[in-house]
């Protein structure tokens, strides 16, 4: 069980692989940790997330009012979005939103990524919708992402930028990770003349490793009326 020293610590740290991995750009991105159910430790505006200390990540509450405040730091003003998602999805323990390129370039053209061509996708993610623009800081923003809440655990931003969420920081970054390499993966393909698409039997076969494997979270696996790829 972390303490909070240790999830701030860990803040940073994703902090700084975002930043490297190109993921934002100068103070861009946020994400946030669920202590109980009435607070949670969130990064600060202003700030680039490469450059983080323990001491500027600040503490809300449910309604986003701040509890606690070091040296003047203030929360982003993004955690509406984040609210949202803890209040739609109670196994959410963690929310990360970023600018990562390749999938940032899918959601400024308002594709979604669905296309079954990477197994380790179709497992882990399934697909990635695109949820409709909100103008930053506004209520649109978790109206927009409450649409697809129950049914996945990553989702697109339209001319925005992506949003994953899981049961842990780590997981929730590494959901960041799997969506831009799908869409690096994705575009790469495109380049070549397209490629070449997992059957609609194969990607029931990965969607029911993942069933049998008691895979924590949401995914298309789950949803019966799900419209599996045509052949």
């Amino acid at each position: 069980m972390q303490n909070e020293d240790m999830i701030k610590q860990e803040m940073c740290e994703i902090g700084r692989r975002v930043y490297e991995r190109g993921m934002v750009a100068a103070n861009d991105g946020n994400f946030s940790v669920k202590i109980n159910e009435n607070e949670f430790l969130c990064t600060p505006t202003g700030i680039s997330k490469g450059f983080m200390k323990p001491e500027c990540i600040c503490r809300i509450d449910a309604r986003g009012q701040l509890l606690e405040e070091n040296g003047g730091f203030r929360p982003s003003s993004e955690m509406k979005m984040h609210l949202r998602v803890y209040q739609e999805r109670p196994d959410v323990g963690a929310v990360v939103h970023a600018h990562p390129p390749y999938a940032t370039t899918f959601a400024a053209a308002g594709l979604e990524l669905e296309q079954p061509i990477l197994s380790e996708a179709v497992l882990t993610l399934g697909k990635v919708p695109v949820a409709k623009y909100g103008t930053p800081s506004t209520q649109e923003v978790p109206d927009a992402v409450a649409e697809y809440l129950q049914d996945y655990d990553a989702m697109l931003l339209a001319n925005h930028g992506a949003l994953t969420y899981g049961d842990s920081l780590m997981n929730a970054y590494y959901k960041m990770e799997s969506v831009e390499f799908y869409a690096r993966i994705l575009y790469q393909t495109k380049m070549l003349g397209g490629a070449k698409e997992l059957t609609r039997e194969q990607v029931e076969d990965i969607y029911e490793i993942r069933r049998r494997s008691g895979m924590q979270g949401r995914h298309p696996a789950m949803i019966s009326c799900y419209e599996m790829p045509k052949e």
